[in-house]
């Protein structure tokens, strides 16, 4: 079997599958998702990650994040067993679920970015452009609250509602095939855990990113806060525009250009992809660059006056 075969397999399973090759495809499953540009799971996984700033809180945040992922896939997989999760087929949730996660990314945001958005604006018109550029960077940097990874919990107990071809594997094809009731939430825990284990690599890479700047302890904290506050809070606004855009034009969730890899969340440049490259690739890296280069000024203007 060629390495395509074997990806074609695992996302049409045949039926009369036993329960161990069904949580061992379930988990395999989980490993493909954790480790594709899934929009559920890196915008969120980066965001705290980063803010985390350390390798050890990076992998927290991964583990927290998938959590709350996990928990929910094991319920999806229930519903499955029971037939009940056959509204996923008739009703689009990805509108209402892209805006519930970005209204929580905003706040999140906002929490560590403390007030932020209430005194630029006031700066902006009291001062001249120098000031207000340095007002703003002082702002930010002083009142900058910690990341509070506990929030990754609840992130991922809503991330769990989207809905992708994974998931349509677990619920559909294989949690019917487990023989009991008792079983029922265990594809979906293997998934999980699946999940769980890139996301926790993830979450270590992303956290070392930020150690890749070579600023002192404080400028690190800093570094990772900032960029995790605009990263959320901008990520968030993003996420509740496309999910607005969805709820009002359904078909625009069907937009795909494939790109001829049969994997999902590569297999095509869909709006999950757009949004994974907005928020992580532009938002992310963007807000990492920005927050450096205001540390490094701010840095010099303190040794100027010293």
């Amino acid at each position: 079997m060629s390495a395509w075969s074997w990806v074609y397999w695992l996302l049409n399973p045949p039926h009369g599958l036993s329960l161990g090759l069904i949580l061992l495809m379930s988990f395999i499953l989980g490993l493909l998702h954790g480790a594709t540009p899934d929009e559920h799971t890196w915008p969120i996984t980066f965001s705290y990650a980063v803010g985390a700033y350390s390798t050890r809180r990076g992998m927290k945040a991964g583990f927290l994040f998938s959590l709350g992922f996990t928990v929910q896939r094991a319920l999806l997989t229930t519903l499955g067993f029971l037939g009940l999760a056959y509204f996923y087929m008739k009703y689009n949730l990805d509108g209402p679920v892209y805006v519930i996660v970005g209204v929580v990314m905003a706040i999140a945001g906002a929490y560590i970015l403390r007030g932020k958005y209430m005194h630029l604006e006031v700066d902006r018109l009291l001062r001249s452009r120098t000031h207000a550029r340095e007002a703003e960077r002082t702002n930010i940097y002083e009142r900058l609250g910690d990341v509070p990874l506990w929030m990754t919990v609840v992130h991922g107990l809503i991330a769990g509602f989207g809905f992708g071809a994974y998931a349509t594997v677990i619920t559909f094809v294989l949690a019917p095939q487990v023989g009991s009731l008792i079983y029922a939430p265990l594809p979906g825990l293997m998934f999980g855990l699946g999940t769980m284990a890139m996301q926790i690599i993830f979450g270590a890479a992303f956290a070392a990113l930020v150690k890749l700047y070579g600023l002192g302890e404080d400028a690190v904290r800093k570094l990772g806060a900032a960029t995790a506050g605009r990263t959320l809070y901008y990520g968030g606004l993003a996420f509740v525009l496309i999910g607005a855009l969805v709820i009002a034009l359904p078909s625009i969730d069907s937009f795909a250009i494939s790109t001829g890899i049969p994997i999902p969340n590569l297999d095509a440049f869909d709006i999950g992809l757009v949004l994974v490259l907005t928020v992580v690739g532009a938002i992310g890296v963007g807000s990492m660059i920005k927050s450096y280069l205001d540390l490094k000024a701010l840095a010099r203007g303190n040794s100027r006056r010293a």
